[in-house]
């Protein structure tokens, strides 16, 4: 399957089939068993060094090539996330929301419109993606803000104050960045979230069916993939979410598999997807980052 089906699935562009929430990630078949022991060739370290160097790079070309033409706006996220909604309610107080990976604006100008009392942060690692958000049309400065960063080395703090964020979101964002950085990802949230703010997170499950057809010699490590276009992909199981989250200085309050089969019948592709969803509060008023910085800063 070449590289233009593949993230086509990756965005979820086709019809599905009812959802299901499970606990446990699907059964492999034998052969897909079989499959997955056979792929032991790694990317070299060489070019893993290489494709981390060049991940904004990699980034900016996505969408450079696919403009704002390849994600579909979400209009699921309160009927998913309904800590969203509660922004509905007329409340004097405004409900602060971060998008983390804003990519174009398909998660936050439907919640725009949706939901009056609230204002939006957004990031993304990519210059253009942002400047695609600022020129779109609904873009208000009074009611959201943008921004371009990096959040493995760049503080959130540099543009939204420590405490304030009651709710981040990362939707299909945590897989693209190297495992290795996204506990300090996650600290960095941390930093800007108010005491029991939350994050949610929706992203790839391990088993999904874009994982089981990449080719031999696009993995970098355990469940960690490179795409043809130089982006890359990491397969969560719902255990590894929880610990990463748990050493960020969250707490688990949700944390499951969706099961879907996902239907192209132009292309003749009936492909079983898996994501994983999660909602992870902050408990602690510090996170380990801070820690770090209070003990040998």
């Amino acid at each position: 399957m070449d590289r233009w089906r593949i993230n086509k699935m990756d965005a979820g562009d086709a019809a599905s089939s009812d959802t299901v929430y499970a606990a446990s990630p699907r059964q492999l078949t034998t052969e897909e068993k079989q499959r997955l022991a056979d792929d032991t060739r790694i990317v070299s370290e060489f070019k893993q060094e290489k494709l981390e160097r060049e991940a904004l790079k990699n980034w900016d070309l996505f969408y450079k090539r696919n403009t704002t033409k390849f994600f579909k706006d979400r209009h699921w996220t309160t009927r998913e996330f309904t800590e969203l909604s509660g922004a509905k309610v007329d409340d004097p107080e405004k409900l602060i929301v971060l998008e983390v990976g804003c990519g174009v604006g398909n998660f936050m100008f439907p919640l725009l419109n949706e939901l009056a009392n609230t204002y939006f942060y957004a990031c993304d690692f990519s210059p253009r993606a942002v400047q695609f958000v600022k020129d779109n049309p609904l873009y208000d400065p009074e009611k959201c803000h943008v921004f371009q960063n990096d959040l493995t080395k760049e503080s959130l703090r540099q543009h939204i104050e420590p405490n304030s964020v009651d709710i981040v979101t990362m939707i299909f964002v945590l897989s693209a960045i190297h495992p290795d950085k996204m506990v300090s990802a996650l600290c960095n949230i941390h930093s800007i979230l108010k005491p029991d703010g939350c994050v949610l997170i929706r992203d790839y499950g391990i088993y999904d069916h874009a994982m089981l057809r990449f080719s031999p010699g696009n993995k970098i490590s355990d469940n960690f993939y490179v795409r043809q276009d130089g982006t890359r992909a990491y397969y969560f199981s719902n255990d590894k979410l929880s610990c990463i989250f748990h050493e960020a200085g969250f707490s688990e309050s949700s944390n499951e598999y969706i099961l879907r089969e996902t239907v192209n019948i132009k292309e003749g592709i009936h492909a079983p997807r898996v994501f994983i969803q999660g909602k992870f509060t902050k408990t602690s008023a510090i996170s380990p980052i801070d820690e770090w910085h209070q003990s040998y800063g």
